[in-house]
């Protein structure tokens, strides 16, 4: 198959690239200087020169706290981009995997969601695939404008790809922010009323490429298995870079206040990828004790 993933210069979108080469699969990644997915013209010459069976759009505007006050900007490149991808893999007859994200639900707490949690009340349910939409910020709103644009166009052709909490070897993120921190400061304060799931870029790649070898569409949730608070997260970086996790101090949001609330509770549930025939993500810290060693290696050349 001849692959096309958008977004190549991003962190997602380059390991989705590697992970495709990996593979032995004939991949194109264009950054956003080589195809503008908002341009008509731009997108329709992607596809005449390239003819790809797959489109993996990983082109996005990411900015959250931005968008609440360019909204219009912000809804050209996540949903205007989608949709024009999208008409072009109809008119070629190619099939698209869409990346989108936990912003398009509410955030709020599992038991005020959907009315249940597991014992003890601690650990919530994740949102399932199926979970009725209901976004709070402007970025939330633009990338359901795209999920909703992509199936709309492609019905029984396109997969949305929904995912959170992103780290990986290349660009700026939670994790290497942690690890440059550590190395800065005698504590760091992070934020313990936020809980997640963290997940490599490279598992999500992995799981891109996946799909594309089947003919499975709709949504699925591409995020790591289990969950944790911001906190808790740092405490398990400074942890396996040999650092002592008690100088990470828990605060909650209040302390960062920010244009665009951030989720309460964004944990995922992977109900469809078992239907598809296909093996869940992993757990959260085995992907992450992969990860940091890399990403330390990385940011050491």
């Amino acid at each position: 198959m001849r692959w096309l993933v958008t977004g190549a210069g991003g962190m997602l979108g380059h390991d989705t690239v590697q992970e495709l080469l990996d593979r032995g699969e004939h991949v194109t990644g264009l950054d956003r200087a080589a195809l503008d997915i908002t341009e008509p013209g731009a997108v329709r010459r992607a596809f005449d020169a390239h003819r790809p069976a797959v489109v993996v759009n990983c082109a996005a505007y990411t900015a959250v706290d931005d968008a609440e006050t360019d909204e219009a900007r912000a809804l050209r490149v996540n949903g205007d981009g989608p949709r024009l991808l999208a008409r072009a893999c109809a008119e070629h007859g190619a099939r698209l995997i869409h990346v989108s994200t936990d912003y398009v639900f509410s955030g709020e707490t599992l038991p005020q969601a959907l009315g249940s949690a597991r014992a003890g009340g601690t650990s919530m349910t994740p949102y399932p695939e199926d979970h009725p939409p209901a976004p709070r910020t402007a970025y939330g709103r633009t990338k359901l404008a795209g999920e909703r644009a992509v199936l709309a166009e492609l019905p029984g052709a396109a997969a949305v790809v929904r995912t959170a909490w992103l780290y990986g070897v290349h660009g700026r993120n939670f994790v290497r922010t942690m690890l440059e921190l550590e190395a800065r400061r005698d504590t760091v304060d992070v934020v313990d009323d936020q809980r997640g799931q963290p997940t490599w870029s490279a598992d999500v790649a992995a799981r891109i490429a996946d799909l594309g070898a089947t003919a499975a569409h709709g949504v699925f949730h591409a995020t790591a298995s289990g969950e944790c608070s911001w906190y808790e997260l740092a405490r398990e970086v400074f942890r396996l870079a040999g650092a002592d996790p008690d100088r990470v101090r828990p605060t909650d949001s209040r302390s960062f206040t920010r244009p665009a609330p951030r989720p309460a509770y964004s944990a995922l549930g992977h109900a469809r990828w078992r239907e598809a025939g296909l093996a869940p993500p992993r757990d959260w810290r085995s992907a992450l004790s992969e990860a940091l060693p890399l990403i330390r290696k990385e940011m050491s050349q």
